[in-house]
């Protein structure tokens, strides 16, 4: 069972991907890949470099993910740019371990920008994790340390809420205690599992 885990920025999506793996789900972190396809000595590092510049390089040659992101979320054709490099390189990936997955198992596919990216028919379910936008952008700015607008440029270089919900299977909202969360993060788990038997 091929399952996509989407929400919007600070919607709570990590901790429900990290509940789903508590329960058993195979885990695959879109962003986590996206992080380990770009490592020093990669060709996707050698790539973005090659599309962005030195400038985005750290002194240790790493990726500086806040000098790119700075450069990308101010203009969606750099994005595209980006997007271009990493995301092949990440589906690949992703499909590597989800290949290796035992039968049976629940394979959630974490992946920010599922409904953006127009993969959300690729998988046997999707859940989308909901919260209203000023919840977003409150959480952005204790969490994160975000400015206001800074959380609601980045809400907005994302999938509408109704775009996202228009994708879901299922919908875990996320405005109650961690405990809600968890019940209603198990139950879907449930329906899940019974439809990978």
């Amino acid at each position: 069972m091929q399952v996509g885990l989407t929400g919007g920025v600070a919607s709570g999506k990590s901790t429900v991907s990290r509940l789903l793996g508590e329960l058993g789900a195979v885990v695959v972190d879109a962003d986590a890949l996206a992080r380990e396809v770009v490592e020093p000595g990669t060709p996707g590092l050698e790539a973005v470099v090659a599309s962005f510049g030195t400038e985005v390089l750290a002194a240790d040659g790493s990726l500086d993910r806040a000098r790119l992101g700075a450069i990308v979320f101010a203009d969606p054709a750099r994005r595209a740019d980006l997007e271009a490099v990493v995301h092949p390189l990440v589906r690949a990936r992703a499909a590597e371990i989800a290949s290796a997955a035992p039968p049976g198992a629940v394979v959630v596919h974490d992946i920010p920008l599922l409904v953006e990216t127009g993969q959300a028919g690729h998988f046997d379910a999707v859940i989308v994790v909901d919260v209203p936008e000023e919840v977003q952008v409150d959480r952005a700015v204790r969490e994160r340390g975000w400015s206001p607008e800074e959380a609601r440029s980045r809400i907005a270089a994302q999938a509408s809420r109704e775009q996202r919900l228009a994708a879901a299977t299922y919908v875990v909202e996320n405005t109650g205690t961690h405990e809600d969360l968890r019940q209603r993060v198990a139950e879907v788990f449930g329906e899940l599992s019974e439809g990978a038997r």
